[in-house]
């Protein structure tokens, strides 16, 4: 049976994708429902995912993405925006949402609301914004392992114009901003120079130290 680590090792970030090849409902779904279960700071889930396969959409979004090829030559193309800001709002919106479903008020988790609410207060706009950008990543990374476990391909991509996307998309009416993309698709063994080269790690001994 084949690993977690064996299909991460597969993976990488793909240059050239096969345009004519799409990727299963089922598979898309999946890595979809991995970025809803990923974790993020307090649960607020502060980010939300938008599935792009408008050709249109796409070559507008190519245009302030230094033409890179892969955003439209993909299947899907997967956008991670964050909140603005970490609103009162917000806030009270993912805690009230807990409370529905648990179905009991906790007087820790409200005391615990009160706090956070102070904190997004104090902290300002552009902070909120900065620590909702750093959640979004979290499931950046849960869509990157749950594309690999698929066998599908994906390349994280930061090179854009986020106010240029943000804008295309429609993204500030909604009080969000673009943060990192993410082309998921098939690669093409043709005309990718990465595709056949080994992937390249630190080793373990000058990765990871122990402290004991």
């Amino acid at each position: 049976m084949t690993t977690l680590n064996e299909r991460l090792e597969w993976r990488y970030a793909t240059k050239k994708f096969d345009a004519s090849k799409t990727v299963e409902t089922e598979k898309l779904e999946r890595i979809l429902e991995a970025v809803r279960l990923a974790p993020t700071s307090s649960g607020l889930q502060p980010f939300e995912l938008f599935v792009v396969t408008n050709p249109d959409i796409r070559a507008k979004i190519r245009t302030v993405s230094w033409d890179q090829a892969q955003v439209t030559d993909c299947s899907h193309l997967l956008v991670f925006a964050a909140w603005d800001d970490i609103t009162p709002e917000r806030v009270n919106m993912m805690f009230d949402l807990t409370n529905d479903i648990r179905g009991f008020k906790n007087e820790g988790w409200e005391n615990y609301r009160q706090m956070l609410l102070g904190i997004v207060a104090e902290r300002g706009t552009e902070a909120n914004y900065q620590a909702a950008a750093r959640q979004a990543y979290i499931g950046l990374g849960a869509a990157l392992i749950a594309a690999a476990f698929e066998e599908v391909d994906a390349t994280p991509m930061e090179g854009f114009d986020p106010a240029a996307v943000d804008e295309i998309l429609g993204l500030k009416e909604k009080n969000l901003r673009s943060v990192v993309m993410l082309p998921l698709g098939y690669r093409a063994h043709e005309g990718d120079w990465l595709v056949n080269l080994k992937k390249v790690r630190r080793s373990r001994e000058n990765f990871v130290t122990e402290i004991k």
